[in-house]
């Protein structure tokens, strides 16, 4: 089966070696080399540069392969907004997409499928710091920003960076079936199904991403650390020794989110952790995450998970 990986300049190393790695892992479980055949193409021969530094020799580029692909991955690139995607490439994903049997983006490289036109009508994911702009650029795609992995039909989509190997290992259990995958899976020190989706890591990743300590970077850590606080924006307002207005805007332009947001999606990410691991009450659960009442927790879940907190703690028991 042929695998290929379209890797762009600059592209996150990892968003290639991770699928490819399951692969080959599953090709030496099946013990058979050719059950799984992978090549990297790049859009110009000789050494690709990461994003890291690193550089990996391609296998072909756009212009020069040959051959009918079974699966094509396009790997991600924390530059991608830097990159044009040419009509020669264009056209090249164009003519793929008709003839794969699968067409699969990791993180950001949900960006390459949609400047090609190949995103529209479709449910996607992509990295949960880049969901906004991919639903806000390619309006037509639906974007699920909490999904580790997303199938559409015949086009794949994953969240960042790591969750390319989840990808391929579904990718996997589709192809030979649950035993092998969760063999692959054991092997390589991983989940066969990753509990819970990305915004797990979404709060405390965005109060960790800025790497000097603002008086907003602050206020984000003293939202994790208190939930159960009066977290409203004149409560913060007057904690950050602002005023509301100003405060609303200095919050927005360094977090990326309203303060109100941010409470909410911390509040939430709790609750999540909370319904996996113990077995409280939603009423007990609520007051321990700053809510005042079941409705309320349970309204704000459905807004930011999808389902309610009774359904999402079902999956884990």
């Amino acid at each position: 089966m042929q695998i290929a990986i379209l890797a762009l300049p600059r592209a996150q190393l990892l968003d290639v070696v991770g699928p490819a790695d399951v692969f080959a892992e599953a090709a030496r479980q099946l013990g058979n080399p050719r059950a799984y055949r992978i090549q990297i193409i790049g859009t110009s021969p000789g050494l690709l540069k990461g994003s890291s530094g690193l550089r990996l020799a391609v296998d072909s580029t756009v212009a020069t392969q040959r051959g009918k692909l079974d699966t094509l991955l396009i790997a991600g690139s924390p530059q991608i907004h830097d990159f044009d995607v040419d009509p020669v490439l264009r056209a090249w994903l164009a003519r793929q997409a008709g003839s794969v049997r699968r067409l699969a983006a990791v993180c950001s490289g949900a960006f390459v499928l949609g400047a090609a036109g190949l995103l529209d009508g479709k449910r996607v994911t992509t990295h949960w710091n880049e969901a906004e702009r991919l639903a806000r650029q390619y309006p037509q795609a639906r974007v699920e920003p909490d999904s580790i992995y997303v199938k559409d039909g015949k086009t794949y989509t994953s969240a960042g960076v790591t969750a390319c190997m989840d990808l391929a290992l579904a990718l996997v259990e589709e192809d030979h079936g649950r035993e092998l995958a969760l063999r692959v899976a054991r092997e390589l020190v991983m989940f066969l199904k990753r509990p819970g989706g990305q915004s797990q890591f979404s709060a405390h990743l965005a109060a960790q991403s800025s790497t000097e300590r603002s008086a907003v970077s602050l206020l984000q850590a003293h939202i994790l650390a208190h939930l159960r606080d009066d977290l409203s924006v004149p409560a913060l307002a007057r904690r950050a020794g602002m005023s509301e207005r100003n405060f609303a805007r200095v919050f927005r332009a360094e977090a990326g989110s309203t303060p109100a947001e941010f409470v909410e999606m911390a509040r939430i990410d709790a609750a999540r952790r909370l319904l996996e691991e113990q077995d409280l009450p939603l009423k007990r659960l609520a007051d321990a995450v700053g809510y005042a009442n079941a409705d309320g927790l349970r309204r704000a879940f459905l807004r930011r998970v999808g389902v309610g907190p009774s359904d999402y703690r079902r999956r884990f028991t």
